[in-house]
């Protein structure tokens, strides 16, 4: 059956469609924080104050065919105010190439810094 209708727009259906990454591309979801951080002394920091860029942690929920150094399951560095973002039934996701990715943060112990999160 063709997913699109005679008309050639998309079939109004219910049907679940499963979303796969093309080429360089992965999915991140960044986990839900109420936008105000805490130092390691215990200070409050508010979601307004801003220093410096920040780089986000998120979660790898797809990644494409060509995607060689990040699996699905991996958490991960990246600067979120570069990235494209996606709502997929009323959440918000991120759409990135592999190459804007900064760090991974996995179990898997190759060609790491000694850090752990």
């Amino acid at each position: 059956m063709n997913p699109v209708s005679e008309t050639n727009g998309p079939l109004t259906s219910d049907a679940k469609l499963e979303i796969q990454m093309l080429h360089d591309r992965v999915l991140v979801r960044i986990p839900s924080e109420d936008g105000e951080r805490r130092s390691t002394g215990g200070i409050v920091i508010p979601a307004t104050a801003q220093v410096a860029r920040r780089l986000s942690w998120g979660n790898v929920l797809g990644v494409g065919n060509n995607v060689r150094n990040v699996k699905i399951g991996d958490r991960v560095l990246f600067n979120a105010e570069d990235q494209l973002e996606v709502e997929i039934q009323g959440t918000a996701y991120l759409v990135m190439r592999e190459r804007d990715i900064h760090a991974v943060a996995s179990e898997r112990t190759e060609h790491g810094t000694g850090l752990y999160l």
